[in-house]
């Protein structure tokens, strides 16, 4: 009978970081009930580790729950990736081929990876990803088994500032390896957006604290992707810096007016002493900046309003007040917020929250990768004992038994002269019998 496995993913953001465990049966159903989360303040920037050692000790802690949550040991973790530098490049591989022989799987994995011969400069390859490909110039939907006298693939290099990946190795270094990398955009885009969206145009926007990613799908592939360095915390520090305020005091204000991006109908109210309408107008401002910034990353990939037909929403600064209202107006497209994984069935209510998605999705985008019999988590086991009645036995783990300790034995009488042994017994029986007599008395 197969066993369980389990799934172990990190992701790493601007303000916080998530790790999560699910459990992949037997039958394919992913279910998740362990999630931690720990606050930073500075060690990661626009993405990228900055502080390897303060990481490195959050990430341990952040395992160490998991592992007490199991009861076994984490091996590997799925390790997410995203930052400021992370974008898309189009890169095009021509090949003749032999019109004798149909075209299989493994010419065109072998013409993919001649994508990344050409290295680019200042830049990582993270990731590759196919738009389309053309026999005898003629566009198909899958090559293989087709005949041709030449074949063009064009894909999406995810590429990436080589600080990004490098911290990332040096954050694994203290006892869990990384299994694999996945770029956390992609995984996204591939688990919470459905065929329809993506073959009719589609554009997925996730905003966090320090960057919004900007992923553009058309005719069921990518077709752009780039991150930008603007998110949540600008809006935050607008206010913070504009009303001299520190940046808790900023960030509550900023969670606290109903919406912030329509300042002229905001009350006249203060908030941990700072007017609410002075702050809308800070946040406000960013914001637009923000969304005109969203809206020229379609000009940037050569597709018109028109050719897309949604907007996805997702990220800690999507749940902003009037943002999504805001978003649809500016671009001319409908806005939806993203909704967690379907193909994860989420058991603990407190974690089945929204700003989960990318580490939901990571999890979902592993436990397609994972091979079979496969697991990141060694689970304790445990020798099965005696169960009395009445008790309720604690499961510990196996130890060994313990030396018996030998019975003891009655120490025998030493060997002394008989008459004095003799007189010695009938001396106490007599004491014994005088003190019965005065108990009776």
């Amino acid at each position: 009978m197969k066993k369980n496995q389990y799934i172990v993913a990190l992701e790493i953001g601007s303000s916080k970081i998530v790790g999560a465990i699910a459990e992949k049966s037997s039958d394919g159903f992913l279910n998740v009930r362990y999630l931690q989360e720990e606050k930073h303040l500075n060690c990661v920037r626009y993405g990228i580790v900055q502080n390897v050692e303060n990481i490195k000790s959050i990430i341990n802690r952040i395992l160490k729950n998991l592992e007490g949550a199991v009861d076994g040991r984490i091996t590997q973790v799925y390790l997410g990736v995203s930052g400021r530098s992370l974008h898309s490049i189009v890169s095009e591989v021509n090949r003749s081929v032999d019109t004798t022989v149909a075209i299989t799987k493994e010419l065109i994995d072998r013409i993919i990876r001649e994508a990344t011969s050409n290295p680019i400069r200042n830049h990582d390859t993270v990731d590759i990803v196919p738009r389309a490909y053309y026999v005898d110039k003629v566009e198909t939907p899958n090559p293989v088994g087709q005949f041709g006298s030449s074949i063009k693939i064009k894909v999406n290099l995810i590429v990436s500032k080589p600080s990004l990946k490098l911290n990332l190795n040096r954050l694994m270094t203290f006892g869990v390896p990384a299994k694999d990398y996945i770029v956390t955009p992609l995984a996204v885009g591939e688990q919470i957006l459905s065929e329809s969206d993506r073959e009719l145009g589609c554009m997925l926007v996730d905003m966090g604290a320090e960057t919004t990613t900007v992923s553009i799908y058309k005719n069921k592939a990518l077709i752009y992707l780039n991150t930008l360095p603007l998110g949540g915390r600008n809006l935050t520090r607008d206010v913070m810096t504009g009303l001299n305020v520190l940046e808790e005091t900023a960030e509550n204000v900023k969670k606290n007016i109903n919406n912030p991006l329509d300042p002229n109908n905001v009350s006249e109210v203060s908030i941990e002493g700072v007017r609410a309408r002075d702050a809308a107008n800070y946040i406000s401002a960013r914001t637009g900046e923000i969304i005109a910034n969203i809206n020229q990353q379609l000009a940037n990939a050569e597709v018109s309003p028109e050719e897309i037909k949604s907007i996805v929403l997702i990220g800690g600064c999507a749940h902003l007040g009037g943002l999504q209202q805001r978003l649809a107006e500016t671009i001319k497209i409908k806005v939806r917020m993203g909704q967690n994984p379907s193909t994860i069935n989420i058991l603990n209510p407190e974690i089945n929250r929204m700003e989960y998605i990318e580490i939901f999705s990571l999890l979902a985008n592993a436990a397609d990768k994972i091979g079979d019999g496969e697991t990141c988590v060694e689970l304790n086991r445990y020798e099965d004992g005696p169960v009395f009645e009445g008790s309720t036995r604690t499961a510990e783990p196996a130890r060994p038994a313990a030396a018996a300790r030998p019975a003891k034995t009655a120490k025998p009488e030493k060997k002394g002269s008989g008459f004095f042994t003799k007189l010695g017994k009938k001396l106490n029986n007599l004491m014994s019998e005088d003190d019965a007599n005065d108990d009776d008395q």
